[in-house]
C-alpha cells in the first residue's frame, strides 16, 4: 500500500524512532497522503508492516481527528464549533456551509468536491470563528467570507 518512495522514506525513518510503535503516526500520515483516507485494510497493512496489533493502529487512527476513516472530497472543510468558535458564530457557519453545499455534517458532496466536518478545537481560539480546509486555516470568518471561499473552491 505504500508507494516505493514512501516505503523508502519509512526505511530512513526507522533509524530515527526507538520502536516501530513510535512510527505509527508517520506511516499513517503517508497512507493518508497517498490514498486520501485510512481504510480498515490500510490499518491492517500498517499493523502488519510495523508488527503491531491492529487494535493499536485502529486506536491511533480513531483517536486523532486529523485522520480520515472514510473518503473525503477535494476540499475537506473542518469547521470548529468549540467554545470560542461557538460563541463567535461557528455553529451558524457550519450550518450555512452544509445548507449551501446540500450536505449534512460529515458528508461528502455528490460531486466529491467537498466534505464538511464538525471538529473540536483547532487551536485558533483568538481568531474565531475559523475552519480548516485541507491544510490551510481560514480565520475571523463571516458568512460573506465563507461564501467567497466556497465560490472560489467551487471553480477550482
Amino acid at each position: 500500500m505504500l508507494s516505493k518512495e514512501n516505503f523508502e522514506k519509512l526505511e530512513r525513518l526507522k533509524s530515527q524512532y526507538p520502536t516501530t510503535k513510535s512510527l505509527s503516526l508517520p506511516v499513517l500520515w503517508m497512507i493518508q497522503e497517498q490514498h486520501g483516507w485510512i481504510s480498515p485494510e490500510s490499518m491492517q497493512y500498517v499493523a502488519d508492516l510495523l508488527q503491531l496489533p491492529v487494535s493499536h493502529v485502529y486506536g491511533v487512527v480513531t483517536f486523532y481527528t486529523m485522520f480520515n476513516t472514510k473518503p473525503v472530497g477535494k476540499y475537506h472543510l473542518q469547521v470548529c464549533t468549540n467554545v470560542s468558535c461557538l460563541l463567535r458564530g461557528g455553529e451558524e457557519l457550519l450550518d450555512h456551509i452544509c445548507k449551501r453545499l446540500h450536505v449534512k455534517r460529515g458528508e461528502i458532496t455528490l460531486d466529491q468536491r467537498f466534505t464538511v466536518t464538525e471538529v473540536e478545537c483547532l487551536g485558533s481560539c483568538g481568531t474565531a470563528p475559523m475552519l480548516q480546509a485541507n491544510d490551510e486555516y481560514y480565520e475571523n470568518l463571516s458568512t460573506e467570507k465563507v461564501e467567497r471561499l466556497l465560490d472560489e473552491w467551487s471553480k477550482g
